[in-house]
């Protein structure tokens, strides 16, 4: 009995595995057949087989549509197999993700017309909601957001529903508010709170879409986003004078770090330097040099370019400024526009001696990786390349001000700047400081040229955009005074960045220039002037 038994139970057994086997392809059918259905050869399966992928939740169903836009995606319609092919170039079996020998002879990419290819980028954007990376997330919601088509709905809410990334989050959040506010068949009161979720965005895009309601809207939600088109501008408003004033400072810390050697030499010497802005020139095309030299040889010091190129580019210029100092500027003083003549007679041979060297067209100064991207904080953008140029600026300006303040060099400078004379007397060779000091600002010339290579052309032209805005900044500020040349560089800077929305890039300027020849009428020496008896003389 007990074995008559045994053999009933191992029946019984036998029985359901043959059930459960000839069940299994059922249950598996539902994700290959909608994989079959892309070799049949039709349009209208194609985007069937789409729409079943993108809520199949299988793992292959990513690549097989990311296949099919990037045209990888093959079919054989005698055996309904389906294979593509993977970044690595294996072959893979859509329906198993076998990896095969290769594609069968009778198979042939999947068609697509411009319909599917919508539908496709819809796909991909659905199913990037499910990708282990954040930011793959994020960036498929941003999409949704923009998009607001009601199809992603459920993909959004089931990812909505197991996303634990605050980022990703918010950005679903945000994409279904959209769907939701576009939605024919959702409720007043979802669309309302669909405004006040969009209005915390606050960006552009968040403002264009709450300007542009459907038609239908009801008189409640219209005034909600009334309301919320309000606040976003007000609030965009601000970041907007934010961005310009971060502009400002940092076109302020250019303006500085090309007329900081100026307002040395000029307050020194009380030369005239037409030839000062061919020295940041110099300084740009030894950068341009040292790349080129690290890109043949070591490119693996890339990196460390700039932080090369910057005692090269200071030492460079400042033995041609030197050179020039000895050669020209020491027989010319005491006659301003015979020195203003000669510089500007120089810089003309500088600009053709580098075009003779380099060319005439503009050359490539790379950005170091450090230097490259940017961030934002809310709505305004700061790029790592004005952010590191204007923490060395105001490096070089406090490296600059210890000098003169706790050097003997520095002691002799101030000595001269004040009153010549006296300083002659007291045993000081004036001479000397004068080369040292013309020599100084030149290579501060020629490093402020390394920083300007990273945001402006590299071009035997590259100084004379400078040179007049450098002048204008140093009488601004009061010549020979370095706290005058900052305060004054950044005034020019924020009132350019701010005057160009409003009366262009050309009328600002010419704004500025008129209030700088008034405001000299008023205090020729500039905001701050000298002390000394020569200067009070």
């Amino acid at each position: 009995m007990f074995a008559d038994l045994s053999r009933r139970f191992c029946v019984i057994v036998l029985a359901v595995l043959v059930v459960a086997g000839s069940a299994w392809p059922a249950l598996a059918g539902p994700f290959e057949d909608a994989v079959a259905k892309f070799a049949n050869g039709s349009f209208a399966d194609t985007g069937e087989a789409i729409s079943a992928l993108v809520t199949s939740d299988n793992p292959l169903a990513f690549p097989i549509v990311d296949a099919l836009q990037r045209g990888r995606l093959m079919a054989d319609p005698a055996s309904k197999l389906v294979f593509f092919t993977d970044a690595g170039g294996k072959v893979i079996n859509a329906a198993t993700g076998e990896t095969i020998a290769a594609v069968p002879t009778g198979a042939s990419a999947v068609r697509v017309n411009n319909r599917l290819r919508r539908a496709v980028e819809e796909a991909l954007g659905n199913l990037t909601l499910s990708s282990p990376d954040p930011a793959k997330r994020v960036l498929a919601a941003q999409t949704v957001f923009k998009t607001h088509d009601d199809a992603s709905l459920p993909a959004i809410e089931t990812a909505l529903a197991k996303e634990i990334n605050p980022a990703a989050k918010r950005a679903l959040t945000e994409a279904r508010a959209a769907i939701v506010l576009f939605k024919p068949d959702t409720s007043e009161a979802a669309k309302i709170d669909a405004v006040a979720m969009i209005r915390a965005r606050g960006d552009q895009e968040a403002l264009a879409m709450l300007s542009n309601l459907p038609a239908g809207a009801t008189p409640a939600v219209a005034r909600a986003a009334s309301n919320a088109v309000s606040a976003i501008q007000s609030t965009l408003a601000i970041w907007a004078t934010a961005q310009n004033a971060w502009y400002g400072l940092s076109l302020g810390s250019v303006l500085l770090l090309a007329a900081i050697g100026l307002a040395i030499t000029f307050g020194v010497m009380g030369v005239i330097n037409m030839a000062h802005g061919e020295m940041v020139m110099i300084g740009a095309y030894v950068t341009f040099v040292v790349q080129e030299m690290i890109r043949t040889a070591y490119p693996v010091l890339f990196d460390y370019s700039l932080l090369i190129a910057v005692p090269l580019a200071f030492l460079v210029a400042g033995v041609i400024g030197v050179v020039i100092e000895r050669t020209i500027i020491r027989f010319l003083y005491g006659r301003p526009l015979e020195t203003l003549l000669a510089t500007w007679g120089l810089s003309l041979v500088l600009q053709q001696a580098v075009r003779t060297m380099f060319g005439p067209t503009n050359r490539e100064v790379g950005n170091p990786s450090w230097m490259s991207g940017a961030f934002e904080i809310g709505q305004l953008t700061i790029t790592y390349n004005r952010l590191w140029i204007v923490v060395f600026t105001l490096a070089v300006f406090a490296i600059l001000l210890a000098m003169l303040r706790y050097t003997s060099l520095g002691l002799e400078m101030r000595a001269v700047t004040q009153n010549r004379r006296m300083a002659a007397s007291m045993g000081i060779a004036t001479s000397r400081v004068d080369a040292v000091t013309f020599g100084l600002g030149s290579g501060i010339a020629g490093i402020a040229g390394v920083a300007l290579s990273q945001i402006d052309n590299v071009s035997p032209n590259l100084g004379q955009s400078y040179i007049i805005d450098s002048f204008m900044v140093v009488v601004f500020g009061g010549v020979g005074n370095l706290w005058g040349t900052l305060v004054g560089a950044l005034t020019l800077g924020m009132a350019n960045k701010f005057l160009e929305p409003v009366a262009g890039a050309v009328l600002g300027k010419i704004a500025i220039l008129v209030l700088i020849i008034l405001f000299i009428q008023k205090r020729p020496r500039g905001l701050f002037a000298l002390k000394g008896r020569s200067v009070e003389a």
